[in-house]
């Protein structure tokens, strides 16, 4: 009962955030310098039938409160709008851009968790020159920024060696999947050494506790001691950094998707701001706060199951 009421109590808080979050998004078009109507002609002349026309299609004649209630009922059952650049429903421009984005987040994430937990792991168990040597590789990482890697790696993969495609995202998941490479790489660069230090640190601070002190002088085999006393106990750190990676993965890819051209969700968010097309701005906006707090929620109920110690709501563990 404690984890249902905490459950629903997060989902109410969600819900209430996301609310705040809606009226930020949609009330940002209106500090913008000039009228609505303007905003959305682009600074183009028009003549006044025109005008009068925008005004209609996006009610800017009624109150401010009445626009933004019938805006978010469209956003609750699903219609956000329709673009002004594209001149097509925003929910169309979603869809054929959203498994572009999927996959291309899908393949940095597994790279992240596979080898930041690799090297987190082989360097707080090894040490010596090893762990130097992953410490030295690690900081390289997280000091090379999402679209410097993506210049780097475009640079010398794609157009000196001419190994990866230099732009696009291909036709067909094999095709994709080479053209997305290079941009996984530059996106999962700085989280893979994010993620290796994290898990270094929680497992040796878990390899000098007590009660793997104790184990070991029991007899208990080294694997099993790392296995389900040192990496199990790390668990709620590396979990918690986990929910931070997806979302900082979220934001990255604006910046890698337009270095290398991939039509996916980044980037039309990033042309659709420098054409203020708000519809689609807003649209994704509202879907990327979503997407934090969803994250933020998973990884706050996941917490107490994977690391006991941790109390409901908290996210430290227990000393």
């Amino acid at each position: 009962m404690n984890f249902l009421r905490f459950a629903a109590r997060r989902m109410a808080e969600m819900a209430a955030t996301l609310l705040a979050a809606s009226f930020v998004v949609f009330g940002a078009m209106y500090l913008a310098p000039g009228s609505p109507a303007g905003f959305l002609l682009s600074g183009r002349s028009a003549s006044p039938e025109a005008v009068a026309s925008i005004k209609a299609q996006y009610h800017l004649d009624d109150p401010f409160f009445v626009r933004y209630l019938s805006w978010l009922g469209d956003m609750v059952r699903g219609d956000f709008g329709r673009s002004i650049t594209y001149r097509t429903d925003v929910s169309r421009l979603l869809a054929d851009r959203l498994p572009t984005t999927l996959l291309l987040v899908v393949m940095a994430l597994v790279a992240v968790a596979v080898i930041g937990l690799l090297l987190g792991c082989v360097g707080a168990v090894r040490g010596g020159a090893t762990d130097s040597a992953i410490l030295v590789a690690t900081t390289f990482a997280v000091g090379t920024p999402s679209f410097v890697a993506a210049v780097l790696l475009q640079g010398l993969f794609a157009v000196r060696l001419g190994w990866f495609p230099s732009s696009g995202a291909g036709d067909g998941f094999g095709d994709m999947l080479w053209h997305l490479t290079l941009p996984a790489i530059a996106l999962a660069l700085y989280l893979i050494g994010m993620l290796a230090r994290v898990t270094r640190s929680a497992m040796l601070e878990a390899l000098d506790s007590e009660h793997v002190t104790v184990a070991r002088s029991r007899g208990v085999p080294e694997r099993q001691v790392i296995r389900r006393h040192v990496l199990r106990n790390s668990l709620g750190t590396i979990l918690t950094t986990g929910g931070l990676i997806i979302s900082t993965l979220l934001v990255c890819t604006i910046l890698v998707e337009t270095a290398f051209s991939i039509g996916g969700i980044g980037q039309l968010l990033e042309l659709s701001t420098t054409t203020k097309d708000f519809p689609t701005v807003q649209a994704i906006s509202l879907i990327i706060v979503a997407l934090f707090m969803a994250v933020n929620l998973v990884v706050d109920l996941l917490l107490p199951l994977v690391d006991p110690r941790i109390t409901l709501g908290t996210r430290g563990a227990a000393a």
